[in-house]
């Protein structure tokens, strides 16, 4: 009799563990950004941008939100500031597991930089702000990809020799994860249309580099 107790109990044990699991919320991504994550000049940026295609590579287990929003810097003093957007409060508002910083393109235009003193200490200032969330998600850092040409005032000098060394430092300063977007579309320009933002197979790039360093991670 007692045997069989036993066996009852690790049965219903198994079970109520499988039910947990199979209840187990989504992990929520959160991809913050400008025009590139928004998925600007892709045809169908819904079912095309970099996160709408990272959601089909992570699959059911994860639910990933595209807070991308054209044009905007992640200096404070920028000319369009992602810190004034509704964005960053929706951020906010999902309480997200996993964060995506893809922001510093915009500002290397020349009436942004201009405040270049201010981007480490903005940029750390946009971590604390997810950090501080109570979900306490992961935050990852990403090199902006090139620019290139010069367009609209975005220049790949300023990403090379201040955008790159900058995260670099934040990263290694703060122990974040990094995923370097950059150097892998180095003699890609093809997948950049106006120089400057990826087409469809731009954006799987980005999205299968991504993936692979959260799933990484996440084993």
């Amino acid at each position: 009799m007692i045997i069989k107790i036993r066996i009852l109990t690790c049965i219903l044990t198994l079970f109520i563990l499988l039910l947990s699991s199979c209840s187990k919320a989504p992990v929520k991504v959160a991809c913050v950004g400008n025009s590139i994550t928004y998925g600007s000049g892709i045809e169908n940026r819904v079912e095309d941008s970099y996160p709408a295609q990272l959601q089909e590579l992570l699959g059911t287990k994860y639910d990933v939100w595209n807070f991308g929003y054209s044009g905007r810097t992640l200096l404070k003093k920028g000319d369009f500031p992602y810190w004034d957007e509704v964005h960053l409060k929706a951020v906010k508002a999902i309480n997200p597991d996993i964060v995506i910083i893809k922001l510093g393109t915009n500002d290397t235009k020349p009436q942004n930089w201009e405040y270049a003193d201010e981007f480490e200490t903005d940029y750390k200032k946009l971590i604390e702000e997810f950090s501080n969330l109570p979900s306490h998600p992961d935050i990852w850092l990403c090199y902006p990809v090139p620019a290139f040409a010069t367009r609209w005032g975005i220049r790949d000098s300023v990403i090379v020799h201040a955008i790159i060394p900058i995260l670099d430092n934040i990263s290694s300063e703060l122990n974040l994860p990094l995923i370097d977007l950059y150097h892998p579309f180095l003699g890609k320009g093809a997948l950049f249309p106006d120089d400057i933002h990826p087409d469809k197979d731009g954006a799987g790039i980005m999205a299968e580099i991504i993936a692979g360093m959260i799933m990484d991670e996440k084993q």
